[in-house]
């Protein structure tokens, strides 16, 4: 099974910094979560150096109407820093959830735009980790990292420019601890993001286990699996907490170098502090002072390195994110719409040649084959010689390596998507029903259809009756994926949601494999009704359903090597006999 990791990213494309694009589409609640912060930090080191400069002089002496302004200009100060970490806190929250919308919105359309490719072979469960926990980890980045960092160069600079106009020597002790406490989150770096990569990679596993699990329960339970299940689920978590304690022991291990330096600077500028007062180098009253703002020129260092701990973290969670967010199109749609319009409800497949680019070889080779508008094709062959390739290819869920194929008369390459997914609907053997109402799930095929509508393509499908047996007829759950219901009725939900689309040209991928008899000749009469007006690929093994077919083909070794009639096919006694004969149920 494949995992999502740093790994699969192009070097390029790897860091943090490629999350800092998605600002420009925030500039203003950036500049303004940048600024809210940093009028909180100056607000804040007002405060204090204005309360110690109080403590200076009342120790010496100052009356009360002296210390009166400063009590005033004490209260102020504490009033704004409360109002402005307000704003900042609310400005900077806002301007982070923003951006996690819109990289939840890139990473549902960077995975559209890869599927069917990207996600096949990839476990629900952990692409879910990264479209929600991964996404949400990036809030520590936009809200306490991004805007904080840069308040952590700008006020101790400010202030300790002010301690430098207080007392010179006293700014010169401190500079050197500035940078040797901002540095420390980058001593262990490429150990944190090698941590933060296999921790969120592990917690992918965990969530993908948990949801396979939920899912997988009637299974697991039937087959007596249940106690290997839990066993395994715990082995990941232990490998998760094994991990958790890793990630952890480096963090503290760089919280404890940071609180050394931070001991150290202050300790420094204290003891240099007093010995210039005890020369009388410096007025005692200011000496409070400087004390404050030597601390406070640490405080803003010190509060982003608290989130730097969490850098290692990020970095994963940033890959994971970009790397699908940033993924290539399947296919380019790169047609523009035009008044061009698809002519009839024709295929043509000219000279197919395809592969899925692993060492099973071509799938499709010099492919050739016609549908004629109206017709109803059966295409019929041995598993795994292509027959639903033909289909993915036709909906453009993967591109030809050579040939075309021609819809009305127009290469599919040469129509928008949109256009080409609107000519041309999908019901594929492996449904797939969302947990909304049977309703909702039929109105897929047409948003905008009005229930007489729906009602009238579930007759088509031969699901009317079912659903109007149910209590809540239309408006029944459907359940996730659809467990609510059996798998024929799922096919017919699909099947109604399909023809609710009307698209001149319906591709059926075992569409009936789940009917029973009775059903599924009801459906054929159905398609016979429907197919006056369209032309219906049917991809079947069932006798049945490929003799109702206008015509057969047969495809083997990637190309078709046998059309006609289901009579004329047998009576060559070919490749069509031997299918037939290979098929249970066929007399």
């Amino acid at each position: 099974m494949t995992e999502i990791s740093a790994a699969t990213l192009p070097s390029a494309s790897r860091g943090l910094r490629h999350l800092l694009p998605f600002v420009a589409t925030k500039r203003t609640h950036f500049i303004l979560t940048v600024t809210s912060g940093i009028l909180a930090q100056i607000a804040t080191v007002t405060a204090l150096a204005t309360g110690a400069w109080l403590v200076g002089h009342a120790v010496q002496g100052a009356s009360t109407t002296e210390l009166t302004s400063a009590f005033w200009l004490l209260g102020s100060a504490v009033l704004a820093a409360a109002v402005f970490k307000w704003w900042q806190i609310f400005i900077s929250h806002d301007f982070a959830f923003g951006l996690i919308e819109v990289l939840q919105v890139g990473i549902y359309d960077g995975l559209e735009r890869a599927a069917p490719a990207y996600v096949m072979g990839r476990r629900t469960g952990e692409l879910a980790s990264v479209a929600t926990g991964d996404a949400d980890l990036m809030e520590w980045f936009y809200a306490h990292v991004l805007g904080d960092y840069i308040g952590a160069v700008i006020v101790p600079v400010g202030v300790l420019i002010t301690l430098a106009f207080i007392q010179p020597i006293m700014a010169l002790v401190l500079l050197p601890f500035l940078p040797l406490v901002a540095s420390v989150p980058f001593w262990l770096s490429k150990r944190a993001g090698e941590q933060g990569n296999a921790l969120l990679s592990a917690l992918g596993l965990l969530n993908a286990e948990v949801v396979e699990g939920v899912q997988g329960l009637r299974e697991l339970t039937v087959f007596g699996n249940c106690t290997a299940f839990l066993q395994r689920l715990m082995g990941r978590t232990r490998a998760v907490h094994v991990l958790q304690m890793r990630y952890g022991s480096r963090a503290g291990l760089e919280q404890a170098a940071i609180d050394v330096l931070l001991a150290l600077g202050v300790l420094a500028t204290v003891t240099t502090g007093l010995f210039l007062v005890s020369s009388g180098q410096m007025e005692f009253t200011y000496y409070p002072v400087a004390v404050v703002l030597a601390g406070a020129a640490l405080a803003p260092i010190t509060e982003v390195t608290q989130t730097a701990r969490k850098l290692g973290e990020l970095r994963a969670g940033a890959n994971r994110v970009i790397t699908i967010f940033h993924q290539e199109a399947q296919v380019a749609d790169n047609a523009a719409l035009s008044d061009t319009k698809v002519a009839d409800g024709s295929v043509e497949f000219k000279n197919v040649r395809f592969a899925y680019g692993n060492a099973r070889g071509p799938v499709l080779s010099e492919a050739n084959f016609q549908l004629r508008p109206g017709e109803t094709v059966a295409l019929v062959g041995a598993s795994g010689a292509g027959k639903s390739t033909c289909a993915n290819l036709l909906m453009r869920f993967w591109d030809t390596e050579a040939g075309a194929i021609r819809v009305g008369g127009q290469d599919v390459k040469d129509l928008p998507i949109d256009e080409l997914r609107a000519k041309v609907t999908l019901v594929p053997q492996d449904v797939y029903l969302f947990s909304g109402t049977i309703a909702d799930n039929i109105r897929m095929g047409k948003p905008d259809a009005s229930q007489a509508e729906i009602e009238t393509a579930a007759r088509l499908a031969q699901a009317h009756d079912f659903i109007a047996s149910l209590p809540k007829g239309y408006e029944t759950p459907c359940g996730e994926r659809g467990l609510r219901l059996s798998g024929g009725q799922r096919q017919r939900i699909a099947i109604a949601r399909a023809f609710l689309r009307d698209a001149p040209v319906l591709i059926m991928d075992e569409a009936v494999s789940n009917l029973d008899t009775e059903n599924e000749l009801a459906l054929q009469t159905a398609i016979n009704e429907i197919r006056k007006n369209r032309t219906v690929l049917i991809i079947a093994h069932r006798p049945s359903t490929i003799r109702s077919a206008d015509r057969i083909l047969v495809l083997e070794n990637g190309r078709i090597v046998e059309e006609g009639r289901h009579d004329d096919l047998i009576a060559r006694g070919g490749v069509y006999t031997r299918l037939i004969a290979e098929v249970p149920h066929a007399a």
